[in-house]
């Protein structure tokens, strides 16, 4: 049977349609799509062509068909490389992600004694304290709250979060991040935080908490994050040269 490259084309591009629709938070996690004939209706191609491209999205993990249901929109793929020295921003961006800022709120205030352990400063001290959540196909997905120690909190502190991330802001002040170190462990979600990821309170959650070093071994940063465990989970990919961790869509 000789392949027909236009077939291949039409199906493509539908795919690539919806995958951007999808990502773009046009058809939301768990709701269902058209029906298949509304679709190849719609773009004005056979059903087999339709199918062909509603497979392509199901190996990209994008959707779930459900026999006698229809099709669903999976859960978003986060998957947010715990390896390199990122923020969560840069890293799912870089994957193709939308992801959206909202800054909930940013002051110099004096540094809790835990917080003053992780970036070895004398408790009392200020620095600047920086609260966003980060938005991923229309829902809450992470709420994070960064400690910047002076004297790079003044530089960053008037930053525009929604469009530049924190590593970021410090390499525009010629700060050079180095390395970070990174907690991540099972919890429950803290009513306080509850209402910015708009899920109940107790509900199962990651919790990250990570401190980046600059090149003179100095902590600069000091982060912690809830991230909801109803939408991410960590996979690991493991291989004879190396372990290689990701986050991923809970399943």
């Amino acid at each position: 049977m000789t392949r027909d490259p236009g077939h291949e084309a039409r199906y493509r591009a539908i795919a690539a349609d919806l995958a951007a629709k999808i990502r773009a938070g046009h058809y939301a996690p768990g709701e269902a799509l058209p029906s298949q004939r509304d679709l190849s209706a719609s773009y004005g191609v056979t059903l087999m062509t339709l199918r062909q491209a509603l497979r392509r999205l199901s190996d990209e993990g994008l959707i779930s068909q459900q026999a006698g249901r229809g099709t669903f929109v999976s859960p978003p793929h986060l998957a947010y490389q715990l390896g390199p020295l990122q923020s969560f921003v840069d890293d799912l961006r870089k994957q193709g992600h939308e992801v959206r800022t909202v800054v909930v709120g940013r002051s110099l205030r004096r540094i809790p004694a835990r917080v003053a352990a992780q970036l070895r400063t004398a408790p009392g001290e200020t620095a600047l304290r920086l609260e966003r959540v980060r938005e991923f196909a229309g829902r809450p997905a992470i709420h994070q709250v960064s400690w910047v120690r002076r004297p790079s909190a003044e530089g960053v502190r008037d930053v525009d979060f929604t469009t530049v991330s924190l590593y970021a802001a410090l390499a525009g002040l010629g700060v050079a991040v180095a390395r970070a170190s990174e907690k991540i462990r099972p919890g429950l979600l803290d009513p306080a935080v509850a209402p910015h990821l708009g899920e109940p309170a107790g509900s199962a959650v990651l919790l990250s908490d990570r401190v980046t070093y600059t090149l003179d071994a100095t902590a600069v940063v000091a982060d912690h994050a809830t991230i909801l465990g109803s939408m991410m989970e960590i996979r690991t990919d493991r291989a004879a040269t190396g372990l290689s961790l990701t986050w991923g869509a809970s399943s």
